[in-house]
């Protein structure tokens, strides 16, 4: 029974050292994340320093103008030349019209880019947002939509494997913090309280959107 026991103590001692400096890794994570959901299910911006700046020059238009995941490729080509970076969102190509809109999102900074592909000028459109914004674009990105072209910056594909990490470790954190409190005998009571406290509330609102 004693090579169990010290297996035991060592499992314990690993998922406990474990537990917290996950939990310290993906902290910040989950701060933005919770600050940004109390503002988005408030609607509420404690400032707004949001503003918008127009400059337009001449380019080179490249070749393969179109919408779509198939236009990404002329449309960096574009971003290249007039210095922009950050996740391309909904190409908008209009044919009849000669042009081409390109959004582009960042923290920080929402640019549209306007190009008349017939003269070979574009006009840029850079709105500076405030850190609130920044948080709401890390929250929802990539987002749901534009599922084609979506995570074609760099920044945003390494910001997507982040955010998978923090769930994987949130979800750790979750099945060790139950681990050890079935470890600990004075906590059981206390804890089945509150185990059962939390699973009522999550079936009563499963029901209530079910229903």
């Amino acid at each position: 029974m004693k090579p169990i026991r010290i297996f035991s103590k060592s499992l314990y001692f690993w998922i406990r050292e474990l537990h917290l400096y996950f939990g310290l890794f993906i902290s910040p994570f989950i701060l933005m994340f919770a600050v940004s959901t109390i503002l988005f299910n408030h609607t509420f911006k404690p400032w707004d320093k949001s503003n918008v700046q127009e400059t337009s020059m001449s380019i080179e238009i490249p070749e393969g103008i179109t919408g779509g995941a198939e236009g990404l490729k002329p449309a960096k080509q574009i971003l290249r030349q007039v210095a922009v970076s950050g996740e391309i969102g909904y190409l908008s190509y209009r044919p009849k019209q000669n042009r081409l809109i390109i959004p582009v999102m960042k923290p920080g900074q929402e640019v549209r880019i306007n190009v008349d592909l017939e003269k070979g000028t574009v006009a840029i459109s850079r709105k500076r947002t405030d850190i609130w914004e920044a948080m709401f674009y890390l929250h929802k990105s990539p987002g749901q939509h534009n599922v084609n072209i979506r995570g074609n910056w760099i920044y945003t594909q390494i910001w997507r494997w982040l955010a998978d990490i923090v769930v994987y470790l949130l979800l750790f954190i979750s099945a060790s913090g139950i681990y050890m409190w079935t470890v600990l005998k004075a906590e059981r009571k206390i804890g089945l309280i509150l185990l059962g406290a939390g699973g009522f509330s999550f079936v009563l609102i499963v029901f209530a959107i079910a229903a």
